[in-house]
């Protein structure tokens, strides 16, 4: 039955993967204006963007365009970019460490920081810190981004001038000041990704304090805080997986607003500049890479929740 079950979300990832190449395709193909208007700019005849078109491949029938691009990409092949002229996998591997190296510092620090904070809540439910944990994550998942990121603008950078506003690497940093370059966007993502985790770990614990068998322990008197570090907390391991493949998934590719406001060069900025350029392939290879990212971790953690339920590894 489990392996049935991972042979089944495993196929799902794949046609996930497949239904949004083509959402991909779709989409990047309608956007206002081309790689050739961008280049020749506003003099461009229409004699001159058809012969340029014609020399990148864009008049050929959308079909042909597609089925050529998905072959290209299932053999590891992403192109080559229509503005720069560069190899797309170039230009990825640029950025792609960048990125892998932020959510890794972030994952580090949220992680831990959220199982802790979400088990004390859960271990004094209705006390004034399970108030205090309820209403911090309630407020911060309601700001956005962009709003958590100026306001630490306002105060490292501007007010108190530890940090600086926006990064600026040179590749020749040492690790502290590599710290210090990061720590804004770094504080900024922590604060966002803490907030999801700490309020799914609260409240997968206490969905899993409902059930009978933990109703028998408290009557037989066994202490809270053993019941939940023995028992709940294994038993919630599945929601708790699924929200922090989530949240890892966000760091890889939905923090474009934070890496824009920061200007810090990772593999978001490059898909934002590759929108402002019309440069379709590089625009196409990042969303395929964000997509493979959520699919591999969602997968990961439906996995983890398979493996963590007992009446699928002993089944009758």
């Amino acid at each position: 039955m489990m392996m049935r079950m991972v042979l089944q979300r495993l196929g799902i990832g794949i046609a996930t993967l497949f239904v949004v190449s083509v959402i991909v395709f779709v989409i990047t193909s309608i956007l206002p204006g081309d790689v050739a208007d961008i280049i020749l700019g506003q003099s461009a005849t229409p004699e001159t963007l058809a012969a340029l078109r014609a020399e990148l491949g864009m008049d050929q029938p959308w079909y042909i365009r597609y089925f050529s691009w998905l072959g290209n990409l299932a053999s590891g092949d992403l192109g080559i970019s229509k503005a720069g002229g560069a190899s797309i996998s170039s230009l990825i591997d640029s950025r792609i460490w960048n990125t892998l190296i932020m959510a890794g510092m972030v994952s580090l620090i949220s992680i831990p920081i959220s199982i802790v904070l979400g088990l004390w809540a859960a271990m004094h439910p209705g006390t004034r810190l399970d108030r205090i944990v309820t209403f911090g994550t309630l407020s911060t998942i309601s700001v956005p981004e962009f709003f958590i990121a100026t306001i630490m603008v306002l105060i490292f950078a501007v007010k108190l001038k530890w940090l600086p506003a926006t990064l600026y690497l040179t590749g020749n940093e040492n690790w502290s000041e590599l710290l210090k370059a990061m720590a804004m966007p770094m504080i900024t993502l922590v604060i966002v990704v803490s907030a999801q985790m700490i309020r799914m770990t609260r409240a997968g614990i206490l969905n899993v304090m409902s059930s009978p068998y933990i109703e028998m322990a408290i009557l037989k008197g066994v202490p809270r805080k053993r019941i939940i570090l023995r028992h709940a907390l294994y038993n919630a391991i599945g929601p708790i997986v699924n929200v922090i493949a989530l949240n890892l998934a966000y760091l890889v590719s939905g923090v474009v607003i934070v890496e824009t406001i920061f200007s810090y060069p990772g593999l978001a900025k490059l898909m934002i500049d590759g929108v402002q350029t019309r440069d379709l392939p590089l625009v196409q290879a990042c969303a395929m890479i964000f997509c493979a990212v959520y699919v591999i971790l969602i997968l990961l953690a439906d996995i983890a929740s398979i493996l963590s339920n007992p009446r699928l590894r002993h089944p009758k």
